[in-house]
């Protein structure tokens, strides 16, 4: 996106303005942004005379959202998404901001390609985009990337997600390292020998289907790992898309004794099963997998205590024909970033496990937080970044109308609760769905 804020005022008149970071729920109050940054959030105010007025009545003006977990495949797979139709679909979902993991074609391990990224963005003028740089050079887990370089050209933290660093020297030293710099080692936590050829969970449908699984040991032996690392090094750790009961536990062992471990949960572990890969549903197949109910159970309730901090997306598209393979051939992932609010509504809100300003805090606020990024808050003089959002609007998931150009999603036909209707970054509206009929 550009960095130039918007000219005109923009003010987002008599929605509820609720802004968990200030503790601010205002039934119909204003928003106005001046100059890229919020010059008032609360009550009413006056209207400037030149500004664009948005009716925001009926609507939740919050912060923007923030996804800290995304993959935009440029460079390398611009057949299946770009940086700009990342960003495009990332604002239709209500994110004002996502950070692109780097297990791009090449990677993105060093300064030259994160630079890249951020002038991409730039040319997109959507939603903010923020590199992640690697951990290792090549994500071969051997050598440590640059760390220092990556981020003097705008990268916000490191990981090899997509791969697990299996050797806890190197992660031990990328903590340490990482320390310096003041980022987060965001971590894909999955012991390789024992995860070893596993396509789902691992359980009664595996055997039935008589596919491999992939224990929830798999996960938990390297988020305990980490978590020690953490200890040891002081580093801060951040662990990418947590599916099993075991590792809240471990999270939130890690916590009471003030390690320095942030974790993040995704919509479809939040919301689905083992058993959505019945029928060798490859849309469906992702890594880590879909578990089981209990373990859904536990991870929503560790997101509404706050053990788990965030709601990433882990957003991943893929090609038509390779989801079209037999499922242990197909590759892992769903795109997410234009249905994660509307599942967290319906998932989480609309049955009561969160507040709506839970939901504000673990998608705008806390990412914010975690990764130290700007935004995730409407106190006056932050970034003009603003999601507006319709928390009863009821809409039927038709990958046909995404943004993105990945399809691969296990809630197409799926009838939702919850839309960004409106998404302003910098001052401006790069997303405008209010003339949509509910």
């Amino acid at each position: 996106m550009s960095d130039a804020p918007e000219a005109r005022p923009l003010l987002l008149a008599g929605g509820r303005v609720l802004d968990p970071s200030q503790g601010l729920d205002v039934a119909a109050g204003d928003v106005l942004l001046v100059g890229g940054r919020v010059e008032h959030a609360g009550e009413r105010v006056g209207r400037p005379d030149d500004a664009t007025v948005v009716d925001c009545a009926g609507l939740v003006v919050s912060p923007g959202f923030i996804d800290v977990h995304c993959h935009l495949r440029e460079p390398g797979r611009e057949d299946v998404e770009t940086i700009a139709t990342g960003a495009r679909a990332a604002a239709a979902g209500g994110f004002t901001a996502v950070c692109a993991m780097p297990n791009t074609d090449p990677v993105t391990d060093n300064q030259a390609a994160v630079g890249f990224i951020v002038r991409q963005a730039q040319r997109a003028a959507a939603s903010r985009v923020y590199p992640v740089g690697a951990i290792t050079l090549g994500q071969r887990g051997e050598t440590l990337a640059e760390f220092g370089e990556m981020v003097g050209a705008g990268a916000v933290a490191v990981s090899d997600d997509g791969k697990p660093v299996v050797s806890a020297h190197i992660m031990r030293t990328a903590l340490e390292y990482a320390r310096t710099f003041g980022i987060p080692v965001a971590n894909h936590c999955e012991e390789p020998t024992l995860a070893h050829g596993g396509a789902m969970n691992e359980g009664a449908v595996s055997m039935r289907l008589g596919l491999k699984g992939i224990p929830s040991e798999a996960e938990e032996i390297m988020a305990i790992r980490d978590i020690l690392l953490a200890r040891r090094t002081g580093g801060h750790v951040h662990l990418c898309h947590m599916s099993t009961a075991g590792s809240v536990d471990l999270i939130r062992w890690g916590k009471a004794r003030g390690i320095r471990v942030t974790a993040e949960v995704c919509p479809h572990h939040l919301s689905l099963t083992e058993d959505a890969v019945e029928g060798y549903q490859t849309n469906a197949k992702m890594n880590p997998p879909l578990r089981t109910a209990a373990d859904v159970e536990a991870l929503q309730a560790a997101v509404r205590d706050g053990t788990i901090d965030v709601v990433a997306t882990d957003h991943a598209p893929h090609h038509y024909d390779e989801k079209e393979r037999e499922f242990a051939d197909a590759p892992n992932g769903i795109v997410g970033l234009e249905t994660a609010l509307g599942v967290i509504v319906t998932w989480l809100v609309a049955p009561g496990v969160l507040s709506y300003a839970q939901l504000v805090d673990r998608m705008a606020c806390a990412p914010a937080r975690v990764f130290g990024l700007p935004g995730g808050t409407l106190r006056r003089g932050a970034p003009a970044d603003v999601t507006v959002f319709d928390p009863e609007r009821r809409w039927t998931v038709d990958p046909a109308t995404f943004r993105s150009k990945g399809r691969n999603t296990p809630y197409a036909g799926r009838t939702l609760q919850g839309r960004a209707v409106a998404t302003v970054v910098a001052g401006g509206i790069v997303y405008d769905d209010r003339s949509t009929p509910a």
